[in-house]
């Protein structure tokens, strides 16, 4: 099962990659942000959401908090969800 989950940007890209380190529920990986990159600039603190290592959209953090405490219920499926992302890398 796939599922865009919500991440809070940690550190923004240092190079030329797009890739951003993001925090989900304590885990922490680099995600391509460079969908994004027409938007606003991103910010430290800003929160994204994230489906197979992309940042599809910036969400507002009520928006995100709303769907983590969806997501949690869901059980196995978000703990694998979970696993996938501290297991996988975009780069």
């Amino acid at each position: 099962m796939c599922l865009g989950i919500p991440g809070e940007l940690v550190e923004l890209p240092h190079d030329d990659t797009d890739l951003a380190l993001v925090a989900v529920s304590g885990v922490r990986r680099k995600v391509n942000v460079g969908l994004l990159a027409g938007e606003e600039a991103l910010a430290v603190g800003d929160w994204i959401l994230i489906h197979v290592g992309f940042a599809l959209a910036r969400i507002d953090e009520e928006e995100a908090a709303s769907a983590l405490r969806v997501l949690r219920r869901l059980g196995p499926a978000y703990d694998q969800e979970l696993q996938d992302f501290a297991t996988t890398d975009v780069g």
